[in-house]
């Protein structure tokens, strides 16, 4: 096919999630699509892939994503007339020990949560379903029906024909050699046979997309590791339709081909490929067999199905597949280009996750914003940081060793680090922080008590922290804790027109005089929450945004992106430039009295306000806000004064008992007071009025912003969920977040977030109730509830406003 001078939208790269994407573009808004492959369709990682479908991940989201793909994968033959090879034999996952088998009850809590059938399987259960296998070491096993596998190849080839059969066009051996730029979108792709203009770039050039990406001034942080896999003779007595296993604690996956079995893995010493650019001309190509690596998982398959041991191998493949630092797929619009759209880095689940991401992404380019809660891919959630190669390739390769490894709640990452530290990382280690780490930034979790290793220790009860976050949730109540905060991310908006761009940008009202504080939510054009956060009026022209470290690129991005056209603003990030220190309890007054001038009473500073005071001789920020139910000050100052303000503070509040505090007792301090936090308890998918937010929105005012229509269209209307709190009053259950919720027997929602309210002695969860007729507080409060904790019903009780302190007496005092 000859290239067309222009399309509307070029999609570079010819795998499986290209083919999605140019599929879905063509097939639901019937865009103008040309989808550029520089080989042929298939032949960079596609090809190879083992084909696993798996469904469940721990974000509604994403196994909605999922679900969709093996909808997809059941029908797509019939419209294509490809077959796709899908096959839904079910997967059955092993446990072999009791932690792995608490795992198993929470997934299939899940899954029950997510509207997922999930069985757990006793030992002969499993050795009757796949008799070959040795069960005498398994605990249990889990049990998904309708997962399955499939042929990448051939599910790629049925898409490209759909993609086809709805006017997409396909061209094959040709490269993409580079991009025009104008005002930071992409105005024309270059090519090894001509030029296309076009309005939109779409990067699914799998291991390629990062130099894709770096053509346009990208970055996707993205690195290949060589995944091995075998495809044995035929295995006697073998089903053909047997379930796929995954053994995730002998780090092996098994699934029926053609009588045999491939069987693969995930070691804990991976081998990386190249941190530098992937060659052009790698079509069809594997790296030589390495069966001296791969011997690990050998040993391991043989010991779970001893058929193995007299098995030829037929053949070996090791291909090089796309893994990300933290294990998650990226999808979305970059922050450096405005209209280049990217999916990649699927770190092996590309076949699993290819339908539904295409369908996804096609929305994303067409809408211009996600049409669900996508955070946990979004590539968004990466900073400057993941442009250091040498990071990536340490983080992913610690990733990719985790595939198979438990999950365990709280779990940190430990290459790369320390990569970002505030002026106090030295200070608080010596007081026995014990530190995480948040985009990079390393945070104190908490603090051990003297004899006590400052070390986690993870399980899946309660960990070795527990007691120490508890005394220190006691100090903050009681006294006045610090925390040190300086990770947050922060931006100034400038100019004359500063205040109509967040008018516009902000669902509450800014439009308050200098010198106030506007908590708000950013929201989309569905009403969705995008962002969360504070805005500090400095002056009529001048406003100072707080938001969460994570967010950093994306809160910027989403910004930056909604800005009106022709307004006089300026926005900069000022994260590195100020530190935060974050001076909360009852006492804090008198500490903040004691080194500063100003006047911190509760009539010359009010709650809400920020003021510029002075301590220990630097301008600090002081914003009147909590996050914790308590009285308390934000104080941000220039970085290089954090130190000094840290010692004033410590040495005027040594009187008052004051102490340094960490990021759990933040946690459960913020669940005891019903605050949300943004990507569990409220995220894209949920708007203000359903979060119990309504009074953070400008309805009132006549001013126009994003997201106002959505909201306008469902007020008055009866919700078709509601935020509530739950609480159970048995001090030794655990609750994390997607259990589900349960009203007079029948499941209405599941957790959003959980924790322990060391104030009230109770675990705490936050989470939505859904009914699709709607529902008010009535409803809510006239109901019988429990939970579903690893599989286990807890009576709980709901509730619908702060569990501590509802009056808020102790933070406006």
């Amino acid at each position: 096919m000859t290239l067309p001078s222009h399309a509307g939208i070029v999609v570079i790269g010819g795998g499986i999630i290209g083919c999605s994407t140019a599929y879905h573009l063509a097939r639901d808004h019937k865009a103008d699509v040309v989808l550029l492959e520089q080989g042929m369709l298939t032949s960079g990682s596609t090809w190879h892939a083992a084909g696993l479908v798996g469904q469940l991940r721990s974000s509604a989201s994403i196994t909605r994503v999922l679900k969709y793909s093996v909808d997809l994968y059941r029908g797509l033959e019939a419209e294509t007339g490809l077959a796709t090879g899908w096959k839904m034999t079910g997967c059955l996952r092993l446990a072999t020990n009791r932690d792995r088998w608490t795992e198993f009850r929470r997934l299939a809590t899940t899954a029950g949560s997510f509207g997922m059938e999930m069985h757990l399987l006793t030992p002969p259960e499993v050795k009757a379903m796949w008799p070959l296998m040795e069960v005498g070491d398994l605990v249990g096993a889990s049990w998904l029906p309708t997962d399955g596998q499939a042929s990448p190849s051939d599910i790629t080839q049925s898409l490209a024909r759909g993609a086809r059969m709805h006017g997409a066009r396909i061209i094959e051996n040709v490269r993409v050699t580079g991009f025009d730029m104008e005002d930071g979108r992409i105005r024309r792709v270059h090519t090894t046979v001509g030029d296309i203009a076009c309005e939109k770039v779409v990067n699914c050039a799998g291991q390629w997309a990062r130099q894709v990406g770096a053509m346009a001034g990208i970055n996707v942080p993205l690195q290949p590791v060589k995944h091995q896999y075998i495809v044995t003779e035929k295995v006697p007595g073998l089903a053909t339709d047997a379930p796929t296993v995954r053994d995730p604690d002998r780090r092996t996956y098994f699934k029926e081909e053609v009588g045999g079995l491939v069987m693969g893995g995930y070691e804990p010493n991976p081998q990386p490929w190249t941190t530098g650019d992937v060659p052009d001309d790698w079509a069809y190509r594997l790296f030589d067999d390495d069966f001296d690596h791969f011997e690990q998982h050998m040993v391991e398959a043989i010991a779970r199905v001893p058929a193995l041991e007299k098995v030829g191998v037929r053949q070996m493949v090791n291909g090089p597949e796309s893994f990300t630092p933290d294990g998650n797929f990226i999808l979305g619009v970059a922050p450096e280009c405005a209209n280049m759209f990217v999916g990649a880095g699927f770190n092996a689940f590309g076949i699993a996750s290819g339908g539904g991401a295409g369908w996804v992404l096609a929305q994303w380019v067409i809408d211009g914003e996600a049409p669900l809660d996508l955070w946990a891919v979004d590539i968004r959630r990466f900073t400057g940081m993941h442009r250091d190669r040498q990071w990536v390739l340490d983080r992913t390769l610690e990733a990719y060793g985790k595939h198979y490894t438990i999950a365990f709640p709280h779990e940190e990452y430990d290459s790369g680090r320390p990569r970002l530290v505030s002026p106090l990382y030295a200070k608080l280690k010596a007081q026995g922080a014990v530190f995480g780490s948040k985009l990079g930034w390393e945070r104190p979790n908490w603090f051990a008590p003297a004899g006590v290793e400052p070390k986690d220790i993870y399980s899946m009860g309660r960990q070795n922290w527990f007691d120490a976050v508890g005394e220190e949730h006691r100090h903050v109540r009681e006294a006045v804790g610090l925390f040190d905060q300086s990770s947050f991310a922060k931006y100034e908006m400038a100019g004359p027109d500063a205040l109509k761009a967040l008018d516009w940008l902000c669902a509450n009202d800014t439009d308050k005089p200098a010198g106030r504080l506007t908590y708000t939510q950013l929201l989309n054009t569905r009403g969705g929450i995008e962002a969360d956060l504070t805005v500090a009026r400095l002056a009529d022209d001048a406003f100072y945004i707080v938001t969460g470290t994570g967010f950093r690129t994306h809160d910027l991005g989403w910004i930056a992106d909604h800005i009106p056209t022709g307004l006089d603003v300026t926005l900069r990030d000022v994260t590195e430039d100020f530190g935060t220190l974050s001076l909360m309890g009852p006492k804090a007054r008198d500490v903040l009295a004691a080194v500063t001038e100003g006047d911190v009473s509760n009539a010359g500073f009010p709650f809400g306000h920020v003021r510029e005071i002075v301590i220990a001789g630097h301008p600090v920020r002081a914003l009147r806000v909590t996050y914790v139910g308590e009285l308390g000050w934000e104080l941000h100052m220039p970085i290089g004064g954090v130190g000094a303000v840290f010692d004033a503070l410590m040495s005027a509040g040594a009187s008052f008992g004051i102490r340094p505090v960490g990021y759990r007792a933040l946690e459960s301090l913020r669940l005891e007071k019903g605050y949300r936090a943004w990507g569990s308890d409220i995220t894209p998918n949920d708007t203000p009025l359903e979060a119990g937010l309504g009074w953070a929105v400008k309805l009132s005012k006549t001013t126009d912003f994003l997201g106002r229509r959505a909201l306008e269209a469902v007020r008055g209307a009866p919700r078709g969920k509601a935020f509530a709190g739950f609480t159970v009053d048995d001090p030794d259950i655990v609750l994390l977040g997607r259990e589900t919720i349960l009203r007079n027997g029948e499941p209405v929602g599941y957790l959003a977030s959980g924790g322990f309210g060391y104030t009230l002695g109770k675990a705490i969860g936050y989470g939505y109730v859904r009914r699709g007729e709607g529902l008010d507080d009535a409803y809510l409060m006239d109901g019988d509830y429990e939970l579903v904790v690893a599989m286990e019903r807890i009576p709980a009780r709901i509730h619908l406003g702060p569990l501590y302190d509802p009056s808020a007496t102790r933070v406006k005092c």
